[in-house]
């Protein structure tokens, strides 16, 4: 078929009427005809075979009519088929009316439906926000409602149930609904909130006081006594701590009311307890140190007397309370069972001790109870006046140093521990302790020096070069307070036991100048040093630079000694051999002839041996030491040796000398001599 309507497609452009003239054939278009049908292969075909138009045109013309003519048949045949058709497009087009009929109706009534969704849906908007404000305002007043109103179980607890940890829960409540009320100035404002305010405010009085009377109740049990004060603030008052903060934030009056109460409760307690607990320490104490006549008259009845009152000076085991100073304090009734008496320094911790366990437990009760640290120092003020008065009393019938330099050792100590424990509680209590201890100490100290001045040497002379029972207390003193001051001292026992050293120096001076002798008396001394050193030598490195001073006196006192002691036994000997030869033999300082070194020569070898073996029991029995002793002799005969040595010398040198050889002691017999009294020690 498409062929055929190309045909004629071109028939019709190259249709021309034979008859016609060529005038009325319009040619304008065929430029455009041709154009558009180029691409056509019957066009084609025509240009390239160069066919005569006119011929092609009869050719069409011919195919043509025999198409029409089968066109016509095709028609008559089928006929009757396309009369049906006919008929069935009519009945067709009828139906379609119909359903456009139908559809028309049904889009109408679909625009009216949809303009009604529409206003549906502008309505439904409306009504979510409405629901979306209500929810919101249904929210906000539920809320408001509930924070404002008291239920009635919640009423019937705060009015007539049990404190207890379901009443601390309702209180709870009732506060959230006090804070809410007083947060919002424009719910201040509200009629609601008019209407139960009064019930608000009389639950919350009532609250105030049923909390306040039963805690009360308590600090009125915790009076009874042998109470365990303790046991009762960790186990009942600790469960009530909710119950403190109700009162402190919603009623400041009945809160300080109560806190007031608290107060002096426990500060007639603690006080009553601390007064009694001091009472009973003081029967135990045992009286060690005296007034400053006391310590004069002390000096000058003797060693036995002294011996009695010897821990006045020396620090030995009460040193052992430094190592104790957390361990319990003593217990009295214990104690009186035993009739033990304790020297003050151990009543003094143990009343520290007390203080300490005591005001640590209280303050941590506080500021976990009410939140207030200035309510310990109320509580305390009781306990501290106690104290206070007890330490005015002691202190000032006290004349004991050493026990008043372990109690300033002991507060130091103490304060450590309560800075370990993190407590600043008692800062100002053992500031204040140091600044009572340090100037009694002084003003003891400085009595022990006064009685060092004023005592009679005569009174106190002892015949006998021993070290005396004096010097080697004050040595023992000096000691004692060397090792305090290593342990805690500040640098204010310095200036003091300089003073102390001084004094101990005078007294020696004094004493030795009652021998007649010089050589007694720097026996004497040398005893005394030697009795130092051996002192401060147990009192450990501490008292090393104090100890090296007494080594140096000791040094210089050992060789006037040695002086003395030859000169006694070898005068002569020691008179030329210093005035005729020095001392490394290289010249002789005065002229010397056999005259005068006869007698000298004859006299030593008579008497050497004698003379060294009462040197040597001179010196056994009259040193303290034998250690000093052994040095001494050693210094002694070394000595002798090298004058002895310079004497030989001498007689070699003289015109005439090798007379006196045969009287001349050989230098190893004198050393075999030396050796032999120095194998015995």
């Amino acid at each position: 078929m498409a062929g055929v309507h190309e045909q004629e497609r071109f028939d019709r452009f190259f249709a021309f009427d034979e008859d016609s003239e060529s005038e009325d054939i319009s040619l304008d278009e065929l430029e455009e005809e041709l154009e558009e049908h180029k691409d056509y292969d019957v066009l084609i075909t025509i240009l390239k075979n160069g066919e005569k138009q006119r011929g092609l045109a009869t050719l069409v013309e011919g195919n043509l009519g025999h198409i029409e003519e089968s066109l016509i048949e095709d028609y008559i045949e089928d006929n009757d088929s396309l009369a049906l058709l006919h008929e069935q497009i009519h009945e067709c087009d009828i139906i379609l009316s119909q359903i456009g009929s139908i559809l028309s109706g049904f889009q109408v009534h679909i625009g009216s439906i949809s303009s009604e969704i529409r206003s549906l849906q502008v309505k439904s908007l409306d009504i979510s926000v409405q629901l979306k404000n209500r929810k919101l305002v249904e929210t906000k007043l539920a809320g408001f409602v509930e924070e404002i109103i008291a239920p009635p179980g919640l009423v019937d607890i705060l009015v007539n149930g049990e404190v207890n940890d379901g009443y601390a829960r309702s209180l709870e409540i009732l506060s959230k609904k006090l804070k809410f009320v007083q947060v919002n100035p424009m719910i201040n404002a509200s009629k609601a909130l008019k209407d139960i305010n009064q019930e608000l405010e009389r639950l919350r009085q009532k609250a105030l006081s049923k909390v306040s009377s039963h805690i009360i109740e308590i600090f009125f049990a915790m009076r009874k006594p042998g109470t365990n004060i303790q046991i009762l603030q960790q186990n009942l008052l600790q469960k009530h701590r909710y119950l403190v903060l109700f009162l402190k934030e919603h009623g400041s009056g009945t809160y300080g009311d109560l806190c007031a109460s608290y107060v002096d409760t426990m500060n007639k307690i603690l006080s009553t307890y601390f007064r009694v607990y001091v009472e009973a320490l003081e029967r135990m104490k045992l009286d060690i140190g005296v007034s400053s006549e006391h310590v004069i008259d002390i000096i000058t009845r003797g060693r036995e007397h002294l011996r009695d009152h010897r821990f006045m000076f020396s620090l030995g085991e009460r040193a052992n309370i430094l190592k104790e100073i957390e361990q319990p304090g003593l217990v009295p009734q214990i104690s009186q069972v035993n009739s033990r008496k304790y020297p003050y320094e151990v009543i003094f911790r143990s009343l520290q001790k007390l203080l300490m366990d005591t005001a640590s437990s209280e303050y941590l009760f506080i500021e976990a109870f009410f939140g207030e640290e200035s309510l310990f120092y109320q509580v305390f003020e009781g306990p501290f006046a106690v104290i206070d008065q007890h330490l005015d009393l002691t202190l000032s019938n006290c004349h004991d140093a050493v026990c008043l330099m372990l109690m300033i050792c002991i507060t130091r100590k103490h304060q450590l521990v309560m800075s370990n424990r993190r407590l600043p509680c008692l800062e100002n209590y053992f500031d204040k302790a140091v600044m009572y201890l340090w100037p009694r100490f002084k003003v003891v100290f400085d009595m022990y020096l006064q009685s060092l001045h004023q005592c009679d040497a005569k009174t106190l002379w002892i015949d006998g070069t021993h070290p005396h029972h004096i010097v080697r207390c004050y040595v023992e003193f000096t000691a004692s307070l060397v090792q305090l001051n290593a342990e805690c001292g500040d640098g204010q026992l310095d200036m003091n036991l300089e003073r102390l050293r001084s004094a101990i120096d005078g007294l020696l001076v004094r004493l030795s100048q009652n021998f007649t002798t010089p050589k007694l008396q720097h026996l004497f001394v040398l005893n005394n040093y030697d009795m130092a050193i051996s002192v401060l030598k147990e009192a450990g490195d501490e008292a090393k630079n104090l100890q090296r001073y007494f080594e140096e006196k000791l040094e210089s006192n050992m060789m006037a000694f040695v002086d003395d002691l030859l000169t006694e036994h070898f005068s002569d000997l020691l008179r030329f051999v210093r005035s005729h030869v020095s001392e490394d033999l290289l010249f002789y300082t005065k002229h010397s002839n056999i005259a005068e070194l006869e007698p000298v020569v004859k006299n030593f070898a008579m008497k050497w041996r004698g003379a060294l073996e009462v040197m040597h029991n001179e010196v056994v029995t009259t040193c303290s030491n034998l250690l000093s002793g052994m040095a001494i002799l050693k210094a002694a005969m070394a000595q002798l040796l090298n004058d002895y040595n310079r004497l030989s010398e001498c007689v070699k040198k003289i015109p005439g000398g090798s007379a006196l050889n045969r009287h001349l002691v050989s230098i190893t017999s004198i050393s075999y001599e030396i050796r032999k009294y120095s194998r015995a020690l």
